[in-house]
């Protein structure tokens, strides 16, 4: 169960919109948390994310800006190029800090302050992808005792990302893409 004032951030690289394609819309209008989503898209281009989304999810979606307050039932993305951090005061912070794994956003980025600003109630969830981002991420949010969810490799049209996290946080429950959605959503529901 995610504990209340909980939040779910979601890492994923290659094969990373054909997943969230079938987690985010699954989300029901009444979705109460926060979901911070950071994939892996290229410097120097614009992110069409949040639009693609807006039109076929049933909760609000956007692109996070600095300093702006966390937003219950919101999906946020990360915009390229710059790390999504959450503030222990729950606002949204936007960095240029070297890059993770190549990576800016950075999975392990995002995961780590939200570990630091949730505590228990956050939980992690790994996708998709092509190196290790996110599984030091992961494993900060299982050491804090939050909830930590991994993609089956085998269902992953990259298994680089999930087998890292899970080489990294091997307690974490190994989900396929339906079995994701029914525990996010289990979770606020019991």
């Amino acid at each position: 169960m995610i504990v209340s004032g909980g939040a779910v951030a979601i890492g994923a690289s290659a094969g990373a919109i054909q997943m969230l394609l079938r987690i985010l819309p699954a989300l029901p209008k009444t979705y109460p948390l926060p979901v911070f989503v950071v994939v892996h898209v290229p410097p120097g281009r614009r992110s069409e994310l949040a639009t693609l989304f807006a039109g076929k999810c049933r909760i609000a979606v956007q692109e996070a800006e600095d300093k702006q307050p966390v937003i219950a039932g919101t999906i946020t993305f990360a915009p390229p190029d710059y790390h999504m951090l959450i503030e222990t005061d729950r606002t949204l912070s936007l960095s240029t800090d070297d890059p993770v794994f190549f990576s800016r956003p950075s999975i392990d980025v995002l995961f780590e302050s939200a570990a630091d600003a949730y505590g228990a109630a956050m939980t992690g969830v790994i996708l998709t992808g092509a190196n290790e981002d996110g599984a030091n991420g992961l494993r900060a949010i299982g050491l804090c005792g939050g909830r930590t969810i991994v993609q089956n490799p085998a269902t992953a049209y990259a298994r680089a990302m999930p087998e890292a996290a899970l080489a990294r946080w091997p307690s974490a429950c190994v989900l396929g893409p339906d079995q994701i959605v029914e525990s996010l959503i289990a979770a606020v529901d019991s």
